[in-house]
């Protein structure tokens, strides 16, 4: 029986067209999965189905997700996610995307990564971003909020000045002046956060022949703590906060962050938007 699956180009692309109508036709997907985004039930008998494509270096592993969670896409994770996957899917077939490992135990603050947009650091060298995932209180209201800080000044592609242009990029890419942390950001076109199996993946920007193309990506996908994740997919959004380096630093709590959020808005060096969620 035919099933309600989207399969994206960048999937089809990657499986073959003869795979792509193979499930489209009801072959090689179940009925019933668990939501490799939120985990929860899904029939891909009666409800619209993404087709997820989880790629490593040598491995490829199909999973399903409800549609109103993530889009069809493929995700790139390294090969030992696969690899574990594939261990516990057993003698499970590998397009059940049930067994995928859940995020480990969250931790309140990611790694750095390198951006995706080509800014430039001193030296010429590809900028490191640091992100912090913490919930900011906007009103009553926590929100789940990402805070992006370079760890050297970023200038512009190919210049050699070393004048540090980060806000001003940013606010060209239309992210807003924040002046008062306790107001919420404007909502920022094109843009979004992406989440699969429970993980923080990139930060997405319009590309310039169309589509996404990452601004940040991880090295790796990144845990977030649970109530940041419940936060996020409640809201479907995530607020956006960045700043020139030094600016915000290494704050272990977040009643700490959100000072060093409050300092920055004072010096008009925060940018900030919103940006809405894709995947949980």
């Amino acid at each position: 029986m035919p099933r309600m699956l989207d399969v994206s180009d960048e999937v089809r692309a990657e499986i073959g067209d003869d795979e792509a109508d193979r499930l489209l036709a009801g072959g090689n997907a179940p009925d019933t999965y668990d939501c490799t985004s939120c985990r929860t039930p899904g029939d891909s008998l009666r409800e619209q189905t993404s087709t997820v494509l989880f790629m490593g270096e040598e491995t490829a592993v199909l999973a399903f997700a409800h549609a109103r969670c993530i889009p069809s896409q493929v995700v790139p994770v390294t090969e030992e996610q696969l690899r574990g996957a594939m261990r516990s899917i057993g003698g499970d077939r590998a397009g059940d995307g049930s067994r995928l490992p859940a995020a480990p135990s969250p931790a309140a603050r990611t790694a750095p990564a390198v951006p995706g947009d080509g800014g430039q650091a001193e030296g010429s060298q590809p900028a490191v971003l640091s992100i912090t995932c913490g919930l900011v209180l906007v009103g009553d209201t926590p929100h789940a909020a990402l805070v992006v800080e370079p760890t050297v000044p970023v200038g512009r592609p190919g210049s050699t000045s070393g004048e540090d242009e980060f806000l001003q990029l940013l606010l060209e890419h239309g992210f807003g002046e924040v002046k008062d942390v306790d107001r919420t950001p404007e909502p920022l076109a094109g843009w979004s956060v992406l989440m699969a199996m429970g993980q923080l993946h990139a930060v997405l920007q319009p590309g310039p022949q169309g589509g996404t193309v990452a601004w940040w990506q991880a090295h790796q996908p990144l845990q977030v703590t649970d109530t940041w994740r419940a936060a996020a997919s409640r809201q479907s959004q995530v607020y956006m906060y960045a700043a020139p380096v030094g600016t915000i630093g290494s704050q272990p709590r977040e009643d700490l962050l959100r000072q060093a959020l409050d300092r920055a808005a004072g010096q008009g060096v925060l940018a900030g938007a919103v940006l809405p969620l894709a995947g949980t």
